[in-house]
C-alpha cells in the first residue's frame, strides 16, 4: 500500500473524533432554549408563557428578571408570581437576575428565591475580573447560565 494512503488512514479516526466532538458540542448549544427578558416592555407572565411555550419537552431556557419585574424572583413574591415561577423551574427554565441590581441593593441576595441566579454584565476595559479567553466570572455557575456565545452576550450586555 502506498504511503499516501496510509497516512490518510491514519489520520482518519482523529478527524472523524474532532467531528463527533463538535456535533456533540453544537447539539448541545442547540439543546439549549432561547434568552427571555423580562422588564423594558414586557412582564415575567409573558416572558415565562414565551419560554414555556418555545421550549416544549424540558429544553433548558433562561428568563432574565429586570426591575421591577425581579418581584417573582424573590421569596416574599405573591402566590400567582410564585407559582409561576416554580412552573418556569419545572419547565427546566433557569431564573436569573443581574448582579447589578443586586450591587445597587434594588434586590437584597438574601430574599433571591432558590434557584435564582445572579449573572454580571460585561467587565470594564482592561479589568482583570474577567480573565481574558474566559466566558464566566470566578463567582459564577457556568451550570446556570447559557451555553450559548448569542445568549451569553445579550446577558452580560443588558446586565451591563
Amino acid at each position: 500500500m502506498p504511503s499516501t494512503i496510509r497516512i490518510r488512514f491514519r489520520r482518519w479516526p482523529a478527524a472523524a473524533a474532532a467531528l463527533a466532538l463538535s456535533s456533540l458540542l453544537q447539539a448541545q448549544t442547540a439543546a439549549q432554549g432561547g434568552l427571555y427578558i423580562a422588564g423594558d416592555g414586557f412582564s415575567f407572565r409573558q416572558a415565562a408563557d414565551r419560554g414555556l411555550a418555545q421550549n416544549p419537552g424540558g429544553q433548558r431556557f433562561f428568563v432574565l428578571l429586570l426591575p421591577p419585574e425581579t418581584a417573582a424572583a424573590l421569596r416574599s413574591a405573591n402566590p400567582a408570581q410564585a407559582r409561576l415561577r416554580e412552573r418556569v423551574q419545572a419547565g427546566n427554565g433557569q431564573l436569573l437576575v443581574c448582579r447589578r441590581d443586586l450591587d445597587r441593593a434594588r434586590i437584597a441576595t438574601e430574599a433571591l428565591a432558590d434557584g435564582v441566579a445572579a449573572v454580571r454584565g460585561f467587565a470594564p476595559a482592561g479589568s482583570p475580573q474577567l480573565p481574558h479567553g474566559e466566558r464566566y466570572f470566578p463567582d459564577e455557575d457556568p451550570a446556570r447560565l447559557p451555553a450559548s456565545n448569542e445568549a451569553l452576550r445579550r446577558l452580560r450586555s443588558t446586565c451591563s
